[in-house]
C-alpha cells in the first residue's frame, strides 16, 4: 500500500471536492461530486445525527447513484446547503430522470458549530449560497484544516478541521477519506502532540512524531462538550466496483478508523457517521478477498485523515481553542 498523489480523496478518479466558507460566520460547506453519478451508502455510529435524504441509501432503495454528497457546519441549518448543491446541479443538467424533469439526488450530513464564536444573526440561512459555491468550486485539489465544512470545527482540547487522505492497494485500487473533526473525544494523546493514529500514518503526514508515551489504558474521559455539539462526519471512496450493500459494509469498517484516531468516539453525544462511495471503475480482482481489504483500507485512510484535518487547522482571530500547531 503507498499514499495517493495528492494523499486526497480525489486521488480517486473521477472524484472531485470543493470547499466554501465565511469567516465572519466561522463556518462553511465540502460537496463531493463526480464527472458521472456514483453509487453510495452510509452507516451511522453516533447517537445524535443530523443528515439529509440518508434513507435513500439504503440497499434496498430506488435510487442506486447520487450526483453529489455535502458536508455542512451549521447544524439543522446546514441542511439547507443541499438546496444550494441541487440547484447547481440542475443548471448543469445533472440529476434522477423522472420523465423529462432531472431531479439531483445530494445526501448530506451536518456538524454543530453554532457556539464557537462566528456571527450566526443571519438574517437569511447561508447555507444553501455556500453549498452552490462549493460545488462550483468543486476541483481535484482543495484545502484541508480550517476550510469548508471544518472551518469552524472544535474537538475535546483543539481546533478540528476538514481532513483527507488516500492509498492505492498492492492491486491498483484506491481509497480515499473526507472528513470534518468536530469530535467530543480528542485527536490527540493527553499530556503531548502525539496523535492517537500515529500507528497509521504514512510518511510524516501528520507531524511524523510517533507514537510517544503509552497512555493510561484506565484513564476516564469526561465530555468537555455538551449534548448535540459533536459529530464526525466522514467519506470513504474508491474506484472499486460495489454494490450498495458492499459499500455499507466498507462505511461500516471504516467507523475503526474513527475510533482509532478520536477518543473517546461515537459517543450518544456525537452524530457519528460514515458515507461510503464508489466510482466502479474498477472490477474487484478476488470477490472475497478485495472487500475485506477495502475495509481495512478504509480505516487506515480515515483514522489518517482525522489527524491531517487537525494536523492542518490553522489559527483564527477569535479562536476559542488553539490548533495543534500552536501546542
Amino acid at each position: 500500500m503507498r499514499v495517493g498523489e495528492r494523499n486526497l480523496i480525489t486521488d480517486v478518479a473521477g472524484l472531485r471536492v470543493g470547499n466554501a466558507d465565511d469567516a465572519g460566520l466561522r463556518s462553511g460547506t465540502t460537496v463531493l461530486t463526480g464527472d458521472a453519478p456514483f453509487a453510495a451508502a452510509v452507516h451511522v455510529m453516533g447517537g445524535a445525527p443530523g443528515t439529509r435524504d440518508t434513507d435513500l441509501l439504503a440497499p434496498d432503495k430506488l435510487v442506486q447513484e447520487v450526483d453529489a454528497l455535502f458536508l455542512s457546519g451549521g447544524s439543522a441549518f446546514g441542511l439547507a446547503s443541499g438546496d444550494g448543491v441541487m440547484a447547481g446541479l440542475r443548471a448543469a443538467g445533472r440529476g434522477f430522470a423522472v420523465g423529462d424533469m432531472r431531479v439531483p439526488i445530494v445526501p448530506g450530513a451536518i456538524v454543530f458549530d453554532l457556539m464557537n464564536g462566528g456571527d450566526k444573526g443571519w438574517r437569511e440561512n447561508p447555507y444553501p449560497m455556500l453549498g452552490r459555491a462549493a460545488l462550483e468550486g468543486a476541483a481535484q485539489d482543495f484545502a484541508i484544516g480550517t476550510a469548508g465544512a471544518g472551518y469552524g470545527a472544535m474537538t475535546r482540547q483543539l481546533k478540528g478541521g476538514l481532513g483527507s487522505a488516500s492509498a492505492v492497494l498492492d492491486c491498483g485500487i484506491t481509497v480515499g477519506a473526507l472528513v470534518v473533526v468536530n469530535a467530543l473525544g480528542s485527536a490527540i494523546m493527553p499530556g503531548g502532540r502525539h496523535f492517537w493514529a500515529a500507528p497509521w500514518e504514512m510518511g510524516a503526514e501528520f507531524g511524523g512524531l510517533g507514537t510517544g508515551e503509552t497512555p493510561d489504558p484506565g484513564a476516564e474521559f469526561l465530555p468537555e462538550k455538551q449534548l448535540g455539539e459533536a459529530t464526525t462526519i466522514a467519506i470513504v471512496a474508491t474506484d472499486a466496483r460495489l454494490s450498495k450493500p458492499g459499500l455499507q459494509r466498507m462505511a461500516t469498517a471504516a467507523h475503526d478508523g474513527m475510533a482509532r484516531a478520536l477518543v473517546p468516539s461515537h459517543t450518544p453525544f456525537d452524530g457519528d457517521l460514515v458515507f461510503a462511495v464508489s466510482t466502479g471503475a474498477r472490477e474487484l480482482p478476488d470477490p472475497v478477498v478485495t472487500p475485506f481489504q477495502l475495509g481495512h483500507a478504509a480505516a487506515s485512510v480515515l483514522a489518517r485523515a482525522i489527524a491531517r484535518g487537525v494536523w492542518a487547522a490553522s489559527p483564527r482571530p477569535g479562536d476559542l481553542q488553539p490548533c495543534w500547531s500552536q501546542i
